[in-house]
């Protein structure tokens, strides 16, 4: 059974519609992200669970029972805001009891709890100062550690640290990912960040303009887009997509002539029957190599060339004039302005439809 269910959920404000037919399920013990453009719906759908939202339409249950009409307060949850909210007058250990107090527990199991608390997040020093004398990750983790303390069944996360550098940021998403293991916890979090979803979640739900655009692990998503959204969406630097201008099947071959002058060979039994009907190949960074012109699946010039250290990005302007990003060893880097040829992976293309939906026939996805 599920612990946390959102059924058939929208919102509504005004004539403009937030949220549409939001429905999924969530595991007690889960760690999932909600991921998306800014103004996909994410940050409003984890407010209409928390209760600061009210849903137009649908069902929300929480450990089998409806919240839907439930006060915040009464819902038995925890958010964690991306501006902190701790109140400046109050210390550390003030901001972490404060919910504890309102509801009336015994000092003694405030105190354990607290310092049980500080000691998990590295705050046990620093009890004593007041929010301003804290630096950003030091508040983040106050924040955090105000919802720990409450044990609510689920925590929720909105964009809590977009705030940070980007330093305190990995530091802090694997702060995020060992408290998950250890508090072996519920825990729901909103990110524009794709590598904060990937990186943190046990399962992902992508938005888009206020619809889910898929659910899965983030591994499948990756490697099984549903959609040229999803495909696109997922991965730095994205995937990339040229115009399909035919697909044909012809001698136990789908043969697809693709940017006006390119070619591939790929597998029918790969894809369905529809993929005839392709309007879009896609390709990831990852899957192309070099090669000379003649020898290439496509052809171009070197435009930009991005050396990161442990890989290289490339950049090449195709015939046809679009550009394609290819991930290669940095012990070869073709030159700028180089005449260049690039091989496409057949086991590693995808086809997507006039409607923008994958025509692909996946397999397993290993997790190893």
């Amino acid at each position: 059974m599920s612990y946390l269910q959102v059924n058939h959920l929208y919102k509504k404000y005004g004539d403009a519609l937030a949220l549409k037919d939001i429905d999924f399920e969530i595991q007690k013990g889960e760690f999932v992200v909600f991921v998306g453009p800014s103004g996909c719906g994410k940050s409003t759908l984890l407010r209409t669970i928390a209760g600061l939202e009210n849903a137009s339409h649908g069902d929300i249950q929480l450990d089998g029972q409806s919240i839907i009409e439930t006060h915040p307060s009464k819902r038995d949850v925890a958010m964690v805001f991306q501006s902190y909210a701790l109140y400046p007058h109050m210390s550390v250990k003030d901001n972490m009891s404060f919910a504890l107090k309102l509801a009336k527990r015994p000092e003694t199991e405030i105190q354990e709890k607290v310092a049980k608390v500080s000691k998990a997040l590295k705050l046990d020093a620093l009890l004593d100062r007041k929010p301003k004398a804290l630096s950003g990750g030091q508040r983040q983790r106050v924040a955090i550690g105000r919802a720990i303390v409450r044990n609510p069944k689920v925590f929720l996360f909105d964009e809590p640290l977009s705030n940070l550098d980007a330093a305190l940021r990995v530091e802090m998403r694997i702060e995020l990912s060992r408290l998950h293991q250890e508090l072996g916890a519920t825990m729901v979090y909103v990110t524009h960040d794709q590598i904060e979803a990937m990186t943190l979640a046990d399962k992902v739900v992508i938005m888009a303009q206020g619809e889910v655009a898929q659910i899965g692990t983030p591994l499948e998503l990756y490697h099984q887009p549903a959609n040229q959204f999803v495909a696109t969406f997922i991965g730095t630097p994205k995937m990339n997509v040229l115009p399909v201008d035919t697909a044909i099947n012809s001698n136990d071959a789908l043969n697809v002539n693709f940017n006006g002058d390119a070619h591939i060979q790929l597998n029918p039994d790969a894809f369905e029957a529809s993929a005839a009907d392709a309007k879009a190949i896609g390709f990831r960074p990852e899957s192309l190599t070099f090669c000379l012109p003649e020898e290439g699946d496509l052809k171009g010039d070197v435009e930009v060339i991005e050396q990161l250290g442990s890989e290289t990005l490339t950049y090449v302007r195709t015939l046809s004039g679009e550009t394609v990003v290819v991930r290669a060893d940095p012990k070869y880097t073709p030159k700028l302005r180089d005449a260049i040829g690039v091989k496409l992976d057949p086991s590693c293309v995808y086809l997507f439809d006039a409607n923008e939906n994958a025509v692909n026939i996946y397999g397993e996805v290993s997790h190893v």
